[in-house]
């Protein structure tokens, strides 16, 4: 038993007003008459479901290349903050989707971080390029890039088309937890003296479209393909292929998604929220929401999720399909 005396008089509180401003005092919360209880049935968030155009996306970055330099902008990007009241930044509450624009002849200038971070390319002539630990990594329409954490990295377009992409980090939860570390590279851009077509970092639409027309059906229309080996610890990537008119409902889980359309368009309910998309489009599913996708014509979607974190802490329940 402590003999130290409490800094305020417990035994004076008659009431429980009293006794809370008594525990305000002492910077204590008490845990019985939260209105909002951190333990529930099944999740509960402020997070919702939301599609994001590429359509205004690029346009507005088209205007952000009049407007923002490369010398003092680290990245010419727009972040996809899911529309809750107050959030500024995570798409959904482990990841963040951004759009970014490098132009035509312009280096993005090398950094390093301790977020995972990956890309999905939309626009790129040949020329345009990610450097990752000083090799250049071409960058084509629907390829995935990866640049797993503290890895230096930079983007270089020697085309004379803009280049447009959509960068996903797991810089929410890095945030969350503590670990964030920043470092721009000491020559402001890392020298690249060698290509790498055939990187470990770079997965080409050319060949996951195609291991993806042979993949298993895992429902009527329906085709997976993972894009691994997992590189990046916290968050996976996962190709999926929709034929026209099929009507797909992948279930509920506990894993937050993000979806890039990579081809096609169709449509979506997911929770009570109704969207249609095009190709380019980005569209967030928190966890544990009912979602219903339909292909208006054939469709290569690309799934980002936190499942794998959700799957090594045992926290994954229900799970894509």
């Amino acid at each position: 038993m402590s003999n130290a005396e409490p800094a305020v008089d417990f035994h004076s509180a008659a009431d429980l007003p009293a006794l809370y401003r008594l525990l305000d005092e002492v910077q204590v919360k008490n845990g019985w008459a939260k209105a909002v209880p951190v333990i529930v049935r099944e999740p509960k968030q402020v997070f919702v479901p939301h599609r994001w155009r590429f359509a205004d996306t690029r346009a507005a970055l088209h205007a952000a290349g009049r407007l923002v330099g490369t010398e003092w902008a680290e990245r010419r990007n727009l972040i996809m903050a899911n529309p809750f009241p107050g959030n500024d930044y995570a798409t959904v509450p482990t990841l963040v989707g951004a759009y970014q624009m490098v132009k035509a002849g312009e280096k993005a200038h090398s950094h390093r971080h301790t977020p995972n971070a990956m890309r999905v390319v939309l626009e790129a002539a040949p020329g345009t390029f990610t450097v990752v630990e000083g090799a250049k990594i071409p960058m084509a329409p629907g390829d995935v890039l990866l640049t797993p954490n503290w890895c230096w990295h930079g983007h270089s377009n020697e085309s004379a088309m803009d280049a447009y992409w959509i960068d996903y980090l797991d810089a929410p939860l890095t945030a969350a937890i503590g670990p964030m570390f920043f470092e721009q590279h000491p020559d402001k851009v890392e020298g690249s003296n060698r290509t790498e077509e055939r990187s470990p970092m770079r997965f080409a639409f050319a060949d996951y479209s195609r291991a993806l027309a042979q993949a298993d059906r895992i429902a009527p229309g329906v085709r997976q393909h993972v894009l691994g080996p997992a590189t990046l610890e916290s968050f996976d990537r996962v190709a999926l292929e929709m034929s026209s008119g099929v009507q797909w409902e992948p279930g509920r889980t506990s894993a937050n998604q993000i979806y890039t359309v990579v081809q096609g368009r169709g449509r979506s309910l997911v929770g009570q929220r109704e969207f249609s998309w095009e190709r380019g489009d980005m569209m967030a599913v928190p966890c544990w929401q009912p979602q219903q996708h339909q292909a208006d014509e054939n469709t290569i979607l690309l799934r980002v999720s936190d499942e794998p974190l959700m799957r090594m802490l045992g926290w994954l329940r229900g799970g894509a399909a």
